[in-house]
């Protein structure tokens, strides 16, 4: 008989402090980098074995990059960091009482804890939404929107009735924030230079994409002129837009509006929000709006002494005089975050007192397709060409490791001298379980 496998983390107690974080995301890896080298346990639990470098999943889900492109593994990343575990697992539980976690591959003692888990797709409690809408929030997500977008091109080629071919081809997309903008002018772009080429059969100028916004402009976050631009270049590249507009129902078929419009589509893509990722053990009393866990100026979370809760997890309401009702659930405050969040911990361990945490708001930034962007940052703003090198060139030193860095430079050269999108294809069949 073959040996059964159980379950056991396999690490072993050093004598040293162990310090536990529950997340590889932009927080979470800046909290075990800045722990190396420190005289302590690191251990991450993710439930991927990489980190994903969120940003650019659009370009993924539109053909523009390679998926091995926006990611990087774990124990390549920390291959050289001194005391540090990475570990596979989901946590499904902590026991604060006993500092202790529950996970899918068995329990560990922390001495400090640190919950970087970061959000999930917000449908806001519509079920038929969560159920047919295709989300954009992992690189799975990416893939499988990628696989249904090129694969109902090819259904669409295969059809003579004119309002199934248009359904097939028409893109209606839910959010007008930097997710949804972007990848409104990914899909016009493909509409323009790619699928003409592609599909010859088929009356590509047919293909309708439309942009909801719930509120009067998009881009919130940034500036009136930014989203104004936004708005202008989208139109310009023939987007319809929808503002102070949502989402009522969906069939899979018909998209109702709230204004009582309805849309023929087989594609909604849900880029309209983001909510806590529940997390079983912490007190009721310390889960704040939204579900994001209630933390101090410490990012402490309320009513323990070895807890931290950074980026979406968390809210830190009343704390930082620029954001009494909490940050913005963006990658910035999370990484900064992260590296005081580490520094912190540190400083309990050597008795020293903390330092408070205070959001340094660098700036914004969409692109919006070739040569078109925004950027909003402290004292400067501009939109265009110059916006769009910015964009490209902070997205680019961002991204983790030297080839990834290489690759998509490439990409986007590439795309940009030939009017193309390389990575046009279909991983799975629907018979695979896979989009």
């Amino acid at each position: 008989m073959p040996k059964l496998i159980t379950t056991r983390t396999r690490i072993a107690d050093m004598g040293k402090p162990r310090i536990i974080i529950i997340g590889g995301g932009f927080g979470g890896l800046e909290v075990a980098k800045g722990l190396n080298r420190f005289k302590a346990q690191t251990v991450l639990f993710d439930k991927y074995n990489h980190h994903c470098f969120q940003p650019l999943l659009y370009q993924v889900a539109t053909s523009g990059l390679e998926t091995s492109s926006i990611v990087f593994p774990f124990r390549k990343h920390f291959g050289n960091h001194e005391d540090f575990f990475f570990r596979l697992g989901e946590v499904t539980q902590i026991k604060p009482e006993e500092n202790y976690i529950e996970t899918s591959i068995g329990g560990l003692k922390y001495d400090y804890l640190v919950i970087a888990n970061g959000a999930i797709t917000n449908f806001y409690g519509m079920t038929d939404v969560e159920h047919l809408a295709h989300p954009m929030k992992t690189i799975i997500d990416a893939i499988k929107l990628r696989n249904i977008i090129i694969r109902n091109f090819e259904t669409a080629l295969l059809t003579d009735d004119p309002e199934l071919m248009d359904s097939l081809m028409d893109m209606v997309i839910v959010g007008g924030g930097p997710t949804g903008v972007e990848l409104a002018g990914a899909l016009s772009e493909l509409k323009k230079h790619v699928f003409p080429r592609d599909y010859k059969e088929l009356e590509v100028g047919n293909m309708d994409i439309h942009l909801v916004e719930a509120t009067p402009r998009l881009l919130n976050s940034m500036s009136v002129e930014a989203s104004r631009k936004a708005l202008e270049y989208l139109q310009e590249m023939g987007v319809h837009v929808h503002l102070s507009c949502t989402v009522k129902s969906y069939d899979g078929h018909e998209v109702v509006f709230s204004s009582g419009e309805k849309l023929i589509s087989r594609n909604l893509i849900w880029a309209a929000g983001v909510k806590a990722q529940p997390i079983y053990g912490i007190r009721d009393e310390a889960v704040g709006r939204g579900g994001r866990i209630q933390v101090d100026e410490f990012n402490r979370v309320k009513g323990y002494e070895n807890i931290f809760a950074i980026g979406d997890a968390c809210i830190m309401e009343g704390a930082d005089p620029s954001y009494p009702y909490g940050h913005p659930q963006v990658a910035p405050p999370a990484m900064q975050q992260g590296r005081l969040v580490a520094e912190n911990i540190k400083r309990l361990i050597n008795n020293k007192e903390m330092k408070p945490f205070r959001y340094r708001h660098q700036g914004s930034m969409a692109t919006v397709g070739r040569n078109r962007a925004v950027v909003d940052l402290n004292k400067f703003r501009t939109q265009g060409f110059l916006a769009w090198f910015i964009w490209m060139f902070v997205h680019l030193i961002s991204l983790i490791g030297f080839r990834n860095k290489f690759f998509v430079l490439l990409s986007w050269l590439w795309s940009y001298f030939s009017y193309d999108k390389s990575n046009r294809l279909i991983m799975a069949r629907p018979k695979d379980g896979v989009q």
